[in-house]
């Protein structure tokens, strides 16, 4: 005898999110081939769009996810390009170690800059962001070392020494500036994957659902014991980490650097949060979609001169008037997909228990 008792199962995977795994199986492939099979000037657009992608969702981390508005993402940016092109001319680090490298200075610089800024709130943090951005920009033009106000370039040698390079050369035959575009590529895409693995773990751990709660209402999370300050820290450091290591790896890529472009607002903070808006704030589609359509209009508009700039931010009202969630939230609402999903859901299922208590039993 068997006796069916109802049981209850928490679930986020859905048939969307499984199908989407298996697609995004092959897109990789593809991707990972890519440079073998298309041209540089396409190389160098795919380079583009994973290392904003990853920015925008570190970005979206902070605003959409811990309630964290900054302004002053390109401080990290700029940081972690300089720290690479500290390594690289004065220390003659490889140009991919000093990557790493940079990442985790970003990352240390992270901890004293949260120290100032988690003591303001709202608008306020946003502008304390965007000062201390300001800050490192001056200081950076003071460094005569790497060129100062009009910056320097990156030492050819260093580049086309640059790990893998050689190795390419002899198995594939590709030239010096070829292989460099395809190693800054290949690792754009691993920490585009990186990124939104990490998020994604994340948000599906104990310590995302504080994350929401912290998002949602502070004063609740901690009355429940979630502590705040820790969990803002955490992504905090953690988005510095992963912002200067796409910051080094983008000027590994354009091997000349200036503090007025390195710690640009418009290039790594304005066009990075148009992205997440238009995109969907809060989700991990949103900046997939985001950059998509960024790339389209930039590529559209780009002949159009100072209207460019005036056309996005139209745009970008216009959306966040009529789709305050972003085109995909307005997909999601409509449709239910999720892709990545991260919602806890309850499902019943029939749990089955034998009677061993029976006469042959």
């Amino acid at each position: 005898m068997s006796i069916a008792i109802t049981s209850w199962q928490v679930e986020t995977r859905t048939k969307a999110s499984a199908l989407f795994a298996v697609a995004i199986v092959i897109v990789l492939v593809a991707a990972a081939g890519a440079p073998f099979f298309v041209s540089r000037s396409i190389i160098q657009d795919m380079f583009f769009i994973l290392t904003m992608l990853v920015l925008a969702q570190t970005w979206n981390l902070l605003a959409g996810y811990a309630g964290l508005i900054s302004v002053g993402q390109q401080v990290f940016v700029g940081f972690g390009a300089y720290a690479m092109f500290g390594c690289v001319i004065l220390l003659g680090i490889d140009p991919i170690a000093a990557i790493f490298i940079a990442g985790v200075l970003s990352a240390l610089l992270a901890i004293p800059t949260a120290f100032f800024t988690f003591r303001l709130y709202g608008p306020y943090f946003a502008i304390g962001t965007w000062v201390i951005a300001e800050v490192g920009r001056l200081l950076f033009a003071q460094w005569k070392a790497l060129g100062g106000g009009t910056g320097t370039s990156l030492p050819r040698q260093a580049a086309r020494e640059m790990w893998g390079v050689g190795a390419l050369h002899e198995l594939f035959g590709m030239k010096a500036a070829q292989a460099g575009d395809a190693l800054t590529y290949w690792l754009a895409l691993l920490l585009a994957l990186g990124t939104i693995g990490f998020i994604y773990g994340l948000l599906r751990s104990k310590q995302g659902l504080g994350l929401a709660a912290v998002r949602d209402n502070e004063q609740a999370a901690r009355a429940v014991g979630v502590d705040a300050v820790r969990m803002k820290a955490l992504v905090y450091v953690a988005a510095a980490f992963l912002t200067g290591i796409a910051g080094a790896l983008i000027y590994v890529q354009k091997a000349r650097i200036s503090p007025d472009a390195a710690f640009s607002v418009i290039d790594w903070t304005a066009y990075v949060i148009f992205i997440v808006v238009i995109g969907g704030i809060g989700t991990l589609e949103g900046p997939i979609v985001g950059i998509i359509a960024f790339f389209l209009l930039q590529n559209l508009l780009a002949d159009y001169g100072s209207w460019y700039l005036l056309i996005l931010g139209l745009l970008g009202i216009v959306v966040m008037l009529f789709a305050p969630r972003g085109l995909w939230g307005l997909f999601c609402d409509r449709t239910g997909i999720q892709l990545f999903p991260v919602r806890r859901v309850l499902k019943r299922g029939p749990l089955n228990l034998k009677d061993k208590g029976g006469p042959n039993g």
